[in-house]
């Protein structure tokens, strides 16, 4: 683990590895996520797959050069053809398959315009699966416009602005420290925030993370606003955010433009000034809070169930 968080790296749960509209049929895409080389491919199918990015026959990225045939993957080293499953379907030059020819599949989801993947430090099946929004190809709700960033941070340690009632004032400007209230539903966390938002108008933030690293923030006043929040561990240090803004059509389509992209270009300046802080902060498992502090605590017994066996994370992200 990294001296600055006592805590794994690699959360159990539900991650983006790429917005759906990213991965085209007959795409293939290297990625480094969980410490991990991986490759991401569409079929010609249609179906996304994700597996550990290096063929065990001897040794070639299949990211870097393998192309989608049919429903598998094609090694660009000796043309092993690998499914979906992780399994070698096609070796052209051998007449039998080796028992151990077997890459890993990861579990993956397509729902809310996200290519979703399961990570268990202990290799368990998913227990639950990210809701699908009702919002999402609503003719009420404009298209996502989708913003990235790679931050020197742990998203759990993140997102504890969710529940930091004080920082909205101190940091983001707000005019006044906004009444704040959370609750645990099992892997769900729900988290209300009321506050006056500008010209003496009063609204709120509604937060709800499904797990670790999905989070929906519904934004009440003036606009109204929805950010779908992703974030995923690419190694113990650096984590892969992007958070996807939609705005519900007040019937004026110039004007909720315009109020959309104002409020957009407000929520990225915030999400600015959050970096600079918590790419230098330190996460104290013992902190000195104060009564103000609001529900911190509740959060961090939240995060916990997350982390599974400390021992199955330790082994996983040992070199």
């Amino acid at each position: 683990m990294s001296g600055r968080f006592p805590y794994p790296a690699y959360p159990n749960g539900w991650f983006r590895v790429a917005y759906a509209s990213e991965l085209a049929p007959g795409e293939v895409r290297a990625l480094h996520r969980f410490g991990r080389e991986l490759v991401l491919f569409r079929d010609e199918a249609g179906d996304a797959h994700l597996l550990d990015a290096h063929c065990p026959h001897l040794g070639a990225h299949l990211g870097h050069g393998g192309r989608v045939e049919g429903t598998g993957l094609r090694c660009p080293f000796h043309a092993w053809l690998w499914d979906g499953d992780g399994r070698c379907v096609d070796i052209p030059y051998a007449k039998k398959i080796p028992p151990k020819a077997r890459i890993h599949a990861w579990t993956l989801m397509e729902r809310n315009g996200l290519l979703l993947v399961h990570h268990d430090a202990e290799g368990r099946a998913p227990e639950w699966e990210i809701p699908e929004l009702p919002e999402i190809g609503s003719e009420e709700w404009s298209p996502f416009e989708v913003r990235h960033w790679e931050v020197r941070s742990r998203w759990l340690d993140m997102n504890e602005n969710a529940v930091d009632q004080a920082h909205f004032k101190y940091v983001h400007g707000t005019h006044e420290i906004p009444d704040t209230d959370a609750e645990i539903d099992g892997h769900v966390l729900r988290c209300r925030s009321r506050m006056k938002m500008g010209s003496g108008r009063h609204g709120g933030i509604d937060t709800t993370d499904y797990g670790p690293a999905f989070q929906v923030v519904r934004v009440h006043g003036g606009a109204e606003a929805l950010m779908m929040n992703t974030a995923t561990p690419i190694d113990e240090e650096h984590t892969d955010v992007s958070f996807a803004y939609s705005i519900r059509s007040n019937g004026d389509p110039a004007a909720t433009r315009k109020l959309g992209a104002a409020l957009i270009r407000d929520l990225e300046h915030q999400m600015e000034q959050d970096i600079q802080i918590w790419e230098h902060k330190r996460y104290w498992e013992r902190p000195a809070l104060c009564d103000g502090d609001g529900a911190l605590g509740l959060y961090r017994r939240w995060m916990r169930q997350f982390f599974g066996d400390p021992e199955a994370h330790a082994r996983e992200e040992s070199p």
